[in-house]
């Protein structure tokens, strides 16, 4: 049985470093691994969006490749490019014999299958070798991939791969596809496969595949550690390892651990990929990982919120980003309905015409104590702290909003309930003893999605109720670009995204002032809300 090892660092792997690996870099990956007799070598992207350079490995068309590469000894190694159909036409593809490059590997998403066979057959005609690439192969029936099947045959190209974009294959689900297109595709078509780490299974689930006998040649896909987006790719080094031992190959593993050394681990101390939570959460909820990513960057759900979000997510939907649709999903989940009028008049009772004082847990709340407890002494405020629980002040209220920070400080939070009063919004469940007030949540969101449940925000509305004499802020500082000086504590720190954060920023400094109009707020300590405005 012919069986291939077919490296991608190039291409998969630059979706790390926005494939700027450098001109020496490059050849010198590129040479290691025809050395190191790897079967077929990737070396980027095919885009004509992109314009030609040399330092980059994702070109506008053949003719850059061909500039870049002429002169690089290639050994017997194949070298590939990569299309993603649709983004580089015919007119920027010369005759194979006319390039550098061997073949091409086209990926395409299942409603594009068609038209991608069809510029497949034109690329072959070029004298191309052509890997057709089924991107998110989880999202194909069996109907499906018998249609792709007959499709496929007609042409036939060199190969034909799963790819498991969102790595969400266990190996039974693998080995059926690859079942399926070993007793249906032609004899003389390869077959691939091209796994992501999300589970720890990339690995593990290749090595299922080479060692099942079949009728098709079995072309597998790694990268040097594993180098790609999110989770991260096959180790190449594993892959080579096991195909030498397994599989009577003879891969010269010093060369592809000499680039792991000499070129690798530098990218991977600057941009780490492997395995993490947001790309388990993705996986094991059969989910674009966009998805996840939203509801972990609003640092307001537990992991158990998270995963009952995603699961609303309708199924066409799954494994296609839609952000009004996550958008819309995590408000109703946080809706969480109740009857807060009366609760609100209490409340309203407890802070007319009294000053108060809203603790946030930005840096001033300690660099400024003097300021603050000066303030404290001459007025006698109602200390109000927002989803934290501080031990150098005597508060007399906390408002809790955020069910993440709620879980993390539950020891605190549980430690002073006898002691102070517990205002909650209705999206947070309480441990224990019950809040002593509970306000509906969505009546205190703002319409603004990056601010909507900010806990500023959302205090403010709640006051806006209760005709306070004044209301002084201290702590909440703004986020500036250095995450570590956004809290007085490390442990309260829970978004680096400074893009999203400076607009959360210009959002809350945008809405002060409309408080203004009905509320005495002013900034008791520097923020960079003051200075947005």
């Amino acid at each position: 049985m012919d069986i291939k090892l077919l490296d991608c660092t190039l291409r998969d792997g630059g979706y790390v470093n926005n494939w700027n690996f450098g001109y020496s870099t490059t050849i010198c990956i590129v040479e290691r691994l025809a050395e190191a007799n790897v079967d077929v070598i990737e070396v980027g992207f095919l885009d004509e969006r992109q314009p030609f350079d040399k330092n980059r490995t994702i070109q506008p068309d053949t003719a850059s490749f061909d500039k870049i590469l002429t002169g690089v000894d290639t050994g017997n190694s194949m070298l590939v490019a990569m299309i993603d159909y649709g983004t580089c036409g015919l007119d920027r593809i010369a005759p194979c014999s006319e390039s550098v490059l061997d073949g091409i590997r086209l990926i395409f998403k299942k409603p594009k299958m068609r038209e991608a066979v069809s510029f497949g057959r034109e690329l072959i005609k070029l004298g191309y070798a052509v890997f057709f690439q089924m991107v998110s192969i989880t999202s194909y029936t069996d109907r499906d991939m018998l249609d792709f099947i007959d499709l496929v045959n007609e042409v036939p190209p060199y190969a034909v791969s799963i790819v498991d974009t969102y790595g969400l294959m266990h190996k039974e689900e693998m080995l059926d596809y690859f079942f399926m297109l070993d007793r249906n595709l032609k004899p003389g078509i390869q077959i691939g496969y091209h796994s992501h780490n999300n589970f720890q299974l990339a690995y593990a689930n290749t090595c299922e595949m080479l060692k099942k006998k079949a009728k098709h040649g079995i072309l597998v896909d790694g990268t040097a550690y594993g180098m790609g987006k999110s989770a991260g790719n096959a180790p190449l080094e594993l892959l080579a390892m096991y195909m030498n031992e397994n599989c009577g190959k003879s891969y010269d593993l010093n060369q592809i651990l000499e680039i792991i050394d000499t070129n690798i681990m530098r990218i991977y101390r600057q941009q780490y990929w492997g395995y993490n939570l947001l790309y388990f959460l993705a996986a094991s909820n059969d989910c674009h990982p966009s998805y996840i990513d939203y509801l972990l960057n609003k640092k307001t759900l537990s992991v158990k919120g998270v995963n009952e979000v995603v699961k609303k997510i309708p199924n066409k939907l799954k494994l296609n980003y839609d952000k009004d649709c996550i958008e819309d999903l995590y408000v109703e989940y946080q809706k969480q309905i109740i009857d807060s009028v009366g609760a609100l008049d209490t409340i309203r009772k407890m802070f007319e015409g009294k000053s108060i004082l809203l603790l946030g847990p930005g840096k001033t709340v300690v660099s400024e104590q003097n300021v603050i407890d000066t303030y404290i002494e001459e007025k006698r405020p109602i200390i109000i702290a927002a989803n934290f629980v501080p031990s150098f002040y005597n508060i007399d209220v906390v408002f809790v909003s955020n069910a993440k920070r709620y879980a993390m400080l539950q020891s605190d939070f549980k430690n002073i309930r006898s002691k102070i009063t517990t205002i909650a919004t209705s999206n947070v469940t309480a441990v224990g003893k019950p809040f002593d007030f509970m306000l509906n949540y969505v009546e205190f969101i703002d319409e603004d999605h990056l601010i909507e449940d900010n806990a500023l925000v959302m205090l403010l509305k709640i006051l806006r109720h209760c005709n306070p004499e004044s209301v002084a802020l201290t702590g909440f500082d703004g986020f500036s670009e250095h995450s570590s000086d956004n809290y007085f504590s490390d442990s309260l720190e829970m978004s680096a995204d400074f893009k999203r954060l400076s607009s959360v920023n210009q959002s809350i400094a945008k809405i002060i002032p409309e408080f203004k109009k009905s509320i005495n707020i002013f900034f008791l300590t520097p923020s960079l809300y003051e200075k947005e405005q």
